[in-house]
């Protein structure tokens, strides 16, 4: 589905072969036996009551403002698999780039507040419709909330990487931020769900903007430490011609006597 230029080892450069993290594979494991249980009839109250849904309000389920996202609520058949395909990509892109810690707190944030903002949303528009119990959520449901924080993460993180769509069109990162976006609209068209659209875009721009402070303050951090590394090595070369210091190299084994 997905390839990046040059070739690297790890995510989406690394395709298929490259190594996974123990916790990935549980992520792709939860989606999938979540998925599986709503076709029992003995264990499809357990998935029900992870999605989202009214309860939150009506019944204070707030566990559901984070547990929706790991519920594999799409159709049966081999668009689950390109799902979990796509997941697995990204998701081992995005935790080598991050960390554990990083890459669940900012997984398990983004996914409350599209949560939060959708329920809010639906809530509101229940109020003033008088039909407190409606909300279904179609477009941020289960796995569909962690592919569009996973792409966001990445489209953020690899920047003018360029990324070959379906192996063929050649576009940027940076451009699945829109992209995420257009298709949320789109599906709003067809389900008229605009709690669930408002919370896609929460999250996307919830994991943009977490990601973006992140990366200016490490620029930040390294361009102060090239400032501290220019004034030091200023300093050095004053005191060498004042002094007349002589500044070794250090860090070599040598035969002399020289302290380094």
């Amino acid at each position: 589905m997905y390839t990046r230029q040059p070739m690297r080892p790890g995510g989406i450069g690394g395709g298929l072969t490259a190594p996974v993290p123990r916790d990935i594979w549980i992520l792709l494991a939860v989606v999938f036996v979540t998925f599986s249980l709503r076709y029992f009839a003995s264990t499809a109250w357990l998935p029900a009551m992870l999605l989202l849904s009214p309860e939150v309000w009506l019944r204070g389920f707030v566990w559901q403002l984070g547990t929706y996202a790991f519920v594999g609520s799409g159709q049966s058949g081999f668009w689950v698999l390109i799902t979990l395909l796509i997941l697995y990509m990204f998701a081992g892109d995005v935790r080598r780039r991050l960390g554990q810690r990083g890459f669940w707190r900012l997984l398990i944030s983004a996914i409350v507040v599209g949560g939060v903002v959708a329920s809010v949303v639906q809530l509101m528009m229940n109020l003033a419709a008088g039909t407190p119990d409606l909300g279904s959520f179609p477009i941020l449901q289960g796995e569909r909330m962690l592919v569009a924080i996973l792409i966001a993460a990445f489209a953020t993180l690899a920047g003018d990487a360029i990324i070959y769509l379906f192996f063929v069109l050649p576009i940027r990162a940076s451009w699945f931020l829109g992209l995420e976006i257009l298709f949320a609209f789109l599906a709003f068209l067809s389900t008229r769900d605009l709690a669930g659209m408002l919370g896609v875009w929460a999250a996307v721009a919830f994991t943009f903007f977490s990601l973006r402070g992140r990366l200016q303050n490490r620029g930040l951090r390294e361009y102060w430490l090239r400032l501290q590394e220019s004034w030091f090595r200023f300093r050095l070369q004053q005191l060498k011609r004042k002094r007349g210091f002589e500044i070794l190299p250090g860090g070599k084994k040598d035969d002399d006597d020289w302290l380094h």
